[in-house]
């Protein structure tokens, strides 16, 4: 149904310029009415509809055309997942899933993510409350600035079986290869990791999400990818045609490279920049051998990784950005370009060739030297 001002409280005041139109999708009215307070309570703002049902939902987003839609994965008569790719296929859009935080929740949000879905909140174990749902309005505000990432579509079950049967193994890697983002960035990470050939060279990606989605992204990818795919763990030899992923937690996860070999190292440290897995303390941790090393900063919303990616380009290391264009959140890499952190800036599907290019060219120039 649609709703007017202060159907949530005494909040009683317009849409205005640069206020978001909100539509909530869920079957609770309980967790209508709490999505609703917490939303309404930002005067960035405006709930303008709720719908019990994707159905209902369809026709209030041709009526009200909201900014962005948040969107429960359970529920009656069409999952919160096949409407999301609906949405995706048919009028793409920016959406918040809300998921639970169980593992079936969590590969949820992986999937949702994986479509197009700006960002995914988990559920508080503790329960719903308006203290609980925390930062959930500056998300949603977030979401309704991104822009919309069109999901790749996926490789057939006999590419991914040949690729993974020509990645070598026991052969010392010379580079490595670092990634990170943030929102938008499941979507970014795929099409970028699936541009790299099977024997890659190690990459080691920190993506920011809650530590219990990080294993269900793992999974998903080891399914997509012809290379292995696993989370790090501190002292993990990085082989070619492995991708390693950040679990986050409390830990966060850089690179060593010694007596020519390559392994992972598990940070104990703060959050950085609000963050773990943060950019930035993967990037740092490889400033001591920067040329042998190609990093990327995707999609995302703040800083975290501009400052250790200029610290990474002084040192030798390549550094590429994706462009305004391509990404859901122009955040992570504007702050490198403004930083001059980057040697090119690229749109999203032009990535990985730049990335096997420079760590050829590098690895050309060592045999050579």
């Amino acid at each position: 149904m649609p709703v007017g001002p202060g159907t949530f409280g005494e909040l009683k005041r317009p849409t205005g310029i640069g206020v978001k139109r909100v539509l909530i999708v869920d079957d609770s009215h309980a967790i209508q009415r709490l999505l609703g307070h917490a939303l309404e309570s930002d005067p960035r703002l405006r709930v303008v509809g709720i719908a019990k049902d994707a159905y209902d939902a369809r026709e209030q987003i041709r009526n009200l055309e909201p900014d962005v839609v948040v969107l429960d994965v359970e529920m009656p008569r069409m999952s919160g997942l096949d409407f999301l790719e609906r949405i995706m296929r048919l009028r793409p859009m920016p959406v918040v899933m809300f998921s639970s935080v169980t593992q079936n929740g969590s590969d949820a949000a992986i999937r949702a993510l994986a479509l197009g879905a700006v960002d995914c909140v988990a559920k508080p174990n503790m329960g719903i409350t308006r203290e609980t749902l925390g930062d959930l309005a500056d998300r949603v505000f977030a979401a309704a600035n991104a822009g919309v990432l069109k999901p790749a579509p996926l490789p057939t079950e006999s590419t991914r079986k040949l690729a993974r049967d020509a990645v070598p193994s026991g052969r010392p890697p010379r580079h490595a290869i670092l990634i990170g983002s943030s929102t938008g960035g499941v979507a970014a990470v795929e099409i970028v990791l699936r541009g790299l050939p099977a024997d890659c060279p190690p990459v080691v990606v920190a993506q920011h999400m809650p530590e219990s989605y990080l294993e269900s992204f793992a999974i998903r990818l080891n399914g997509l990818l012809p290379q292995v795919v696993q989370l790090a763990e501190h002292g993990m030899p990085l082989k070619s045609g492995h991708i390693y992923l950040s679990p986050g937690g409390h830990a966060h996860t850089g690179v060593n490279f010694e007596k020519g070999r390559f392994s992972t190292v598990a940070i104990d440290a703060p959050k950085r920049n609000g963050h773990c897995p943060s950019v930035d303390v993967l990037f740092q941790s490889a400033v001591g051998f920067a040329d042998r090393v190609v990093a990327t900063i995707l999609t995302g919303l703040g800083k975290d990784g501009a400052e250790g990616m200029k610290q990474l380009r002084s040192a030798g290391a390549y550094c590429i950005g994706q462009d305004e264009a391509s990404c859901v959140v122009y955040g992570m890499p504007r702050a490198a370009a403004d930083l001059d952190a980057l040697d090119e800036q690229l749109p999203l599907n032009g990535i990985a060739d730049a990335i096997v290019s420079a760590a050829d060219q590098r690895a050309g120039k060592r045999i050579a030297g």
